[in-house]
């Protein structure tokens, strides 16, 4: 491995070979992220994904990104549509869509979206695409994290001749980057950034008369980059010229003036006034008021104020710029009124109304009013006038007192601005000559003037008279504004623009030697100077690798945009660079995006102390020690923006000035160690004691010998300063970058000490440097005291750099007249790359030295301030034996990591997890993934879910538990959640984890796989535990969810996101659970699972139930329902492709039929409970389907099923003892309920049920010899779904019904109609034995064939349960809504049948045939109007009085309509009806011959409302849909978080919606 300090090989290229790397940006409607930072490398893949809310909407993604292979340069406003790929077969929704952008061009970018054919931006947003910097080579690439800068002054490398001999000492600091300020011709001030020509060299660089071209300086920057291995930035300065540029006096419009910004008029009058003040001073004209030429005192400024306050200002009127001439505008309106035919009989507007309208030339008193409506306010006839002329004197009368009224309170308006002018006055001059870190001036001078002029002034100083007159003159276009900046000024506006008034009320720090340009809005206002800094910007592109835009955030944004993406043309791999004082991340991202700033510098010398340096290493650059691998593809997150982390800028105070000379090296250190790019500023390391001016300094920098005999006075070695210590630690920074030790950690030992830990993700080394940095100059400089230990995790293997600031001579050498020297007397002791033993500065302390410790602790014995130490650092060879073994683990799932020593991963045969996970089934899966307490309490074995400390317990005791808490961790890198504490200070969590599914004999193999992968987790170090162990679990976990899927069939395996992530609530509900098990199936049906039973070695039956919800019903009795377990069943079983696992729970069923109905609770078998007359009626209908969509088909009829109850009465029999096939129970089943069925539950009472009336344990039920409709129930009981029974004795609610529903209700009679249609088909077909059933009527045997009872129910459905839109309420008051169908047809509470409720929506599904098309969509309309929430379907008309949207089973008042649940089914919104609702729209909307379009609509319609529910399952932390919600979508505590039928009548309705969309069916 190459050492941190010696020159090293850069990273490969971005174009070689690797995984793509893909970041997904998700839409969403209404985010308009435009000060949101997203940074992207060129290579990557972008891809833009819908939000739930714009999934179903027909989106347009476009990017002013180039298409990859176009050739297209880049123009911003240029947009291009992203087309829509997606990588399933499914068609029901748009989840997993995506639009692609290869990034192939760097710079920032721009995309936004619309929808359904409107231009109108739903969102927008933007993206930086890094550039890609190379050296030498395309291959040797600069990565920015690897940046090294020295800032140097270009006015200050002398001649041209002579610039490579200074610049040579960036080089050999170990610099690879020179940040020049501009090279351009400079003006009369000699500033830096006062440019004169921005198309000249500076005249210093020819020397000795020989003329030096830009091309010869870009050919010493080629030979910087190639031979040096250094790039080049230069700044750019497009916000201002100096005052003496010759192209000015040809082109004053470039400049703001008086002309083209005449609202700036008033302020050159004050600035005129505050000069002409200034000569009086000068000329002793107030010393008899107390103001003399020499301030220093508060009570002169104060007598200063009070003259300019009171005196000198308001003699000149500048009031009057914002005022009318009262007598003129009163002539005009004297004219109009006199004139005019009409008086007006009242006002028509209020003197409010009547306004001060600016003069756009902003001349004295020309501000003027709307004469129209100054005439229909105060031209009205008035009582108190007798003839004309004396109305119209009363009229100007008020008019002239409303003008006057208006120049008062626009004078006030004056006086405010000249009351702040004057406070900055006093306050600028406070700071020059008596604040404390100020320049302490004494005499008011021309050169030092109470207050920098803010106007170039034309000609000689006359009189503020004299020279307000030069503003209507030829020369008034040279009356141009100075620049400087605002403090606490919005950097968005420009405060040289209206309504700015920064220079009127004296707020701006004017620098004085340059004005501020005036662009406009675009090129064609001002061409010459767009024209002009083009040709400027693009030289400079041309010359160096990058640009740093000086004065950013003063310089109009639209006008950087253009400029940098004009160099971007000439240099596509720009690097740009800007300082921003904005004080606002918002702000400052606004800017990074719109200008594509690639790093935005920063300053450790913004730090107080050492705390706050330490967190600024921390905060701009690097992610925590120990994150969490992240997969290649993920989502976009926002970004920091990139920092070049400064120890000091060039236009700021000195450090040794501000703290100490002590303190240059260790806050240099901990800036090398920052994780972004990072620089200094020339001088710096030569310990230059006071700053390098922009301004003022016109010395030489000093140049290089590698002798032993330095000049200190001109010349500087690797023994002057930290020079040496300054290359170490560059190098080591640039190693850092390069060998990608890209997570970070800072300690604070001490006050004074940090230490900073730059840790590879990649080797597992560490590099940990200490600095004791001195803020104050210290007192002892060579006193160590006590210095807390350092522990190391690992081992020490060098220490890369030691070093420490010493006084080597009392006194430094004398500041030289022509060469920029630093302080001789201090000098850096350094060694480089030497072993423990050899340190000057550090020991191992005694029982550090223990072999089988984890860490080694490190005592200080000279380290005192100035001093700074790292320690290269590796792991114990044990630690690195177990994180092969770790990654040779993780490999196996597509971790791209390598072995410690470089290999490539292999993976041993008993470590293969995919060929372990394969032999399990899914009921196996369930427990691998999933299982709640109660089910996990059930197995015996003493596990439950995983508790974790000042959180609380996981959902689920599978990896879903800690899956779904682990993804919100790993999305935000949160090392501090106590998941990640508890990993880190203990095993407990792998070991529950591995001992668990050790337990059971089918996942045992896959609990041993655990057990071995995590012993080496144990071995390595605790802070790299929570990124291993999240590594070996998402790897499983993906691998364990693909093999699910694959065993599901293609409607899941190629289905969408959504698809498969309902297809999971099959793993998640279907399990083997002990107290409640399947009933015996029949001993002659091959292929029932079995299991060998290892208390009793006994085998055991092992087929799978279903539970209706977790976690409340999932174990014992209440685990399995007959209904519940049958409407989930055709999505969670048959769209899954479960089929034997489908088959064998049918047919148990099957074998508990009694007194022709299924039971409601199943209890195994023995134990069933007989009260519901809706399950039967659902079992067969998923009969039906699965004779439908098996592979078996109708064979499934002639299977056998072992009657428990061979007659109502018999007691429980053994498996076998009674057999008939299915087709027969099924016979059976219709036949009971023709002749009629009637019974009183078994075990009847309170043991059975606590809360059932006596009567409710009645049970009727029969079949309407006149319509067919089945029927039952009491008003006792509950016989359907909806089965709520009341338990409050406190409101008298308990044993109450709240929906009994009895009669026929309208689903069952669907069902009956489905069912008898689907068995009298076959029966023709000869694949059903039975036609008829043996009734009596009127006491008389007789025959009903199926074909017969199927369609009576056809002939009677419309007439008794349709309500018309027209119907009569006053014939029938019980209608409430009408455009709908009865809920049920018959019942004891005569009001029930008209309920409006979601029920009927499930016969349209399943007996479509019943219903006329146009009824139906009328009825679903009505449906979607009063009872469509958010998730799901409220239960119950909102209208109705017995409304109650929100279920709280924990209140016992005395609300009789809330109390203990009562209103389960009386307005709570029940997820599982939107299935069957929304499949009823599809069907019935293709049916609508007078709306073509209807179906279209209806897809998009039923997408826009599923979106709502993939996000439930996407977030939930059951990875469920719950059972209901409270009104609008609320959530309900009281509901099961998730529920079989909820994710599986969702299912289904993919299903439908992906086979109708294939079809593409269009309008039918």
């Amino acid at each position: 491995m190459a050492s941190p300090t010696s020159s090293s090989p850069r990273a490969a290229s971005p174009t070689a070979s690797r995984l793509e790397e893909i970041r997904q940006l998700m839409l969403n409607d209404g985010e308009h992220k435009n000060s949101t930072l997203y940074r992207l490398q060129k290579g990557w893949l972008l891809h833009f994904v819908l939000g739930p809310d714009l999934q179903a909407r027909k989106v347009r993604v476009f990017s002013n990104h180039p298409p990859h292979g176009s050739n297209k340069p880049f123009s911003r406003h240029e947009f291009y549509e992203l087309g829509w790929q997606s990588p399933s077969k499914s068609q029901c929704d748009d989840s997993d869509n995506f639009c692609e952008i290869q990034l192939h061009q760097a710079g920032s970018f721009q995309y936004y979206f619309t929808s359904d054919n409107c231009n109108n931006q739903l969102g927008s947003g933007y993206f930086i695409v890094d550039p890609v910097l190379t050296l030498s080579s395309d291959m040797d690439v600069l990565p920015l994290d690897c940046i090294t800068l020295q800032t140097v002054l270009m006015k200050c490398l002398g001649p041209f001749s002579e610039w490579e001999k200074r610049l040579s000492v960036a080089k050999e600091a170990g610099y690879n980057m020179i940040h020049f300020t501009p090279i351009q011709q400079l003006g009369d001030s000699n500033s830096s950034y006062s440019l004169r020509d921005q198309l000249m060299l500076h005249e210093t660089l020819h020397g000795d008369g020989k003329k030096v071209t830009f091309d010869q300086v870009e050919a010493l920057v080629k030979k910087m980059q190639n031979e040096w291995g250094m790039l080049s930035v230069c700044d750019v300065v497009w916000n201002h010229t100096s005052f003496d540029s010759p192209w000015l006096m040809e082109h004053p419009e470039c400049a703001y003036n008086v002309v083209n910004a005449p609202h700036l008029r008033p302020a050159y009058v004050l600035d005129r006034i505050l000069w002409h003040f200034t000569l009086d001073i000068i000329e002793g004209k107030w010393e008899s008021k107390g103001i003399p030429k020499i301030v220093n005192n508060e009570e002169q400024l104060n007598r200063i104020h009070n003259e300019l306050t009171w005196a000198v200002i308001p003699k000149h009127r500048l009031e009057e710029y914002y005022q009318c001439n009262v007598d003129i505008i009163l002539e005009l309106f004297r004219d109009a009124a006199g004139t005019s035919d009409t008086v007006f009989e009242k006002r028509l507007c209020e003197p409010a109304d009547v306004k001060l309208n600016q003069d756009p030339d902003y001349r004295r008193l020309r501000c003027y009013v709307d004469l129209h409506k100054a005439l229909q306010c105060f031209n009205i006839k008035r009582d108190d006038s007798l003839t004309e002329p004396a109305r119209l004197e009363k009229c100007c009368s008020a008019f002239r007192a409303h003008l006057e009224e208006l120049n008062k309170k626009a004078a006030e308006v004056m006086f405010d601005d000249l009351r702040n002018a004057v406070n900055n006055v006093i306050a600028n001059m406070r700071y020059f000559h008596l604040e404390a870190h100020g320049p302490h001036l004494e005499e008011v001078t021309k050169e030092n003037p109470c207050v920098r002029k803010y106007f170039r002034h034309w000609g000689p100083d006359t009189s503020v008279r004299d020279e307000e007159l030069l503003m209507n003159e030829e020369k008034a276009p040279f009356l141009q504004i100075g620049n400087g900046w605002v403090m606490n000024a919005d950097p968005l506006a420009n405060f040289a623009e209206p309504p700015a008034k920064v220079y009127l009320r004296r707020e701006l720090i004017c620098w004085g030697d340059s004005v501020k340009l005036r662009y406009g809005n675009r090129p064609e206002e001002c061409p010459y100077l767009w024209e002009h800094m083009l040709k400027y910007t693009r030289q400079v592109a041309k010359i160096f690798h990058g640009v740093r835009i000086d004065n950013c955030h003063n310089t109009p944004i639209h006008v950087a945009e253009y400029l940098l993406d004009e160099a971007r043309k000439v240099r596509p791999d720009l690097y740009v660079i800007a300082e921003l004082f904005t004080s606002s991340e918002y702000t400052d991202n606004m800017f990074v995006n719109r200008m594509g700033i690639n790093s935005l510098i920063r300053e450790a010398m913004s730090a107080g102390d050492s705390h706050e340096e330490g967190r600024l290493v921390y905060r701009y650059g690097g992610l925590p020690v120990g994150s969490f691998l992240q997969p290649h593809v993920r989502p976009l997150q926002p970004s920091v923006a990139h920092a070049l982390f400064m120890d000091i800028t060039h236009d700021n105070q000195c450090p040794i000035q501000v703290r100490s000379v002590y303190d240059l090296l260790p806050s240099a250190a901990l800036v090398s160690m920052a994780c972004c790019a990072v620089g200094s500023t020339r001088g710096y390391d030569e310990l230059v004691s006071h700053q390098i001016h922009v301004v003022d300094e016109n010395r030489h920098y000093t140049t290089w010998n590698e002798s032993s005999n330095v000049d200190p006075t001109c010349e500087v070695g690797f023994n002057s300063g930290i020079i040496a210590a300054k290359r170490a630690l560059n190098l080591l920074h640039q190693w850092l970058g390069d060998m990608k030790y890209s997570q970070v950690y800072v300690d604070q030992v001490d006050e004074h000490i940090v230490a900073v830990t730059r840790h590879c993700p990649n080797s597992h080394q560490s590099v940990i440097l200490v600095a004791r940095t001195a803020f104050r100059h210290p007192s002892n400089p060579h006193y160590t005291g006590h210095v807390p230990p350092l522990c190391v995790p690992g081992i020490i293997d060098e220490i890369i750099l030691e070093a420490k600031m010493v006084q080597i001579n009392p006194e430094p050498i004398a500041k030289c007249a022509t060469h920029i020297n630093g302080m001789s007397n201090y000098s850096v002791e350094l060694q480089q790359h030497i072993k423990l033993l050899a340190s000057g500065m550090c020991e191992l302390s005694d029982h550090g030295a223990d072999t089988n410790a984890p860490v080694q602790e490190i005592d200080f014995i000279n380290f005192p301030p100035g001093s700074c130490i790292a320690f290269k650092v590796s792991l114990k060879n044990s630690a690195r034996g177990s994180l092969s073994a770790l990654r040779n683990c993780i490999s196996q799932f597509g971790y791209r990591v390598r072995s410690l020593s470089g290999n490539s991963p292999s993976i041993p045969r008993d470590l293969d997890f995919a060929g372990i996970a394969s032999k399990l089934s899914l009921a196996d899966m369930n427990r691998v993934l999933y299982r709640c307490e109660v089910e996990e309490r059930d197995d015996g074995k003493g596990y439950g879910p995983y508790h974790v400390p000042k959180f609380g317990s996981l959902v689920y005791c599978g990896l879903q538990g800690y899956m779904s808490l682990l993804a919100k961790i790993r999305s935000t890198n949160d090392l501090g959640h106590p998941l990640c504490e508890n990993l880190r200070q203990g095993d407990w969590m792998p070991g529950v984890i591995a001992n668990r599914l050790k337990a059971h004999a089918r996942t045992r193999q896959l609990g041993k796989w655990f057990e071995a992968v995590f012993q080496p987790l144990s071995r390595v170090p605790r802070y790299l535990i929570p990124c291993y162990f999240d590594a070996v679990m998402v790897g499983a976990y993906t691998v364990v969810l693909e093999m699910c899927w694959k065993k599901m069939g293609p409607f899941v395996n190629e289905g969408s996101s959504f698809v498969r992530a309902l297809a999971l609530g099959s793993v998640q509900m279907c399990s083997v659970v002990k107290t409640a098990p399947l009933p015996e199936l029949s001993p002659s049906l091959s292929g029932i699972p079995t299991n060998i039973n290892e208390e009793s070695g006994k085998r055991e039956q092992e087929v799978v139930t279903m539970a209706a919800g977790l976690p409340h019903f999932a174990a014992g009795f209440m685990r399995c329902w007959g209904r519940d377990t049958f409407i989930a069943m055709p999505g969670l079983m048959l769209l899954t492709e479960r089929f034997d696992e489908a088959k064998y729970i049918i047919l148990a069923f099957a074998g508990t039929l009694r007194h022709g109905v299924i039971p409601n609770l199943l209890g195994g078998g023995v134990h069933a409970r007989y009260n519901c007359r809706d399950a039967v009626w659902f079992w067969l209908y998923c009969i039906q389907l699965y004779c439908k969509m098996s592979k078996e088909g109708t064979a499934l009829l002639e299977c056998p099923v072992s009657r428990i109850f061979p007659s109502d009465d018999s007691e429980a029999q053994p498996a076998g003892f009674t057999e008939q096939k299915l087709c027969d129970v099924v016979h059976e089943a219709l036949q009971r309920h023709v002749e009629g069925i009637s019974y009183r539950e078994r075990h009847a009472g309170v043991g059975l049920d606590q809360n059932m009336s006596h009567q409710g344990f009645n049970v009727t039920v029969g079949v309407d010899p006149v319509t067919g409709f089945p029927f039952g129930g009491s008003e006792y009981n509950c016989g359907t779904w909806m089965d709520k029974v009341g338990e409050s004795e406190r409101a008298g609610t308990k044993g109450k019904p709240a929906t009994p529903r009895d009669g026929s209700a309208v689903e069952i009679v669907g069902l009956c109609k489905a069912a008898l249609h689907w068995l009298s088909q076959l029966n023709e077909d000869g694949k059903y034995p039975y036609s008829d059933f043996s009734v009596r009527i009127d006491g008389k045997p007789c025959k009903l064939t199926y074909k017969e009872w199927d369609a009576k129910i056809k002939a009677h459905f419309e007439q008794n349960f349709w309500v018309p839109p027209d119907a009569n309420k006053q014939a029938n008051k019980l209608i409430n809504k009408r455009g709908m169908y009865k809920d049920s047809v018959g019942a004891t509470q005569f009001w029930a049948d008209y309920q409006l409720r979601p029920n009927y929506p499930i016969a349209m599904v399943v007996a479509p045939e019943l219903f006329v098309p146009e009824h139906a969509w009328i009825a679903l309309q009505t449906c979607e109007k009063y009872l469509l929430g958010p998730l799901g379907m409220k239960t119950l008309d909102p209208e109705d009085w017995g409304y109650v949207g929100d279920y709280d089973n924990s209140y016992d008042g005395p609300d009789g309509k809330r109390a203990r649940g009562f209103n389960y089914h009386l307005g709570p919104e029940w997820v599982w009806p939107i299935g069957y609702f929304l499949r009823a729209k599809l069907h019935f909307s293709r049916l609508q011959d007078k709306q073509p379009d209807l179906f279209r609509e209806t897809v998009t319609g039923v997408q826009k409302i599923l979106t709502r529910h993939h996000k439930e399952v996407s977030t939930s932390v059951w990875r469920g849909i719950p059972e209901l919600t409270n009104s609008k979508g609320k959530y309900c505590k009281d509901s099961c978080p998730t529920q079989a039928w909820s994710m599986s009548c969702i299912l289904e309705l993919l299903y439908d919606l992906d086979k109708l969309v294939k079809s593409n069916v269009g309008g039918k």
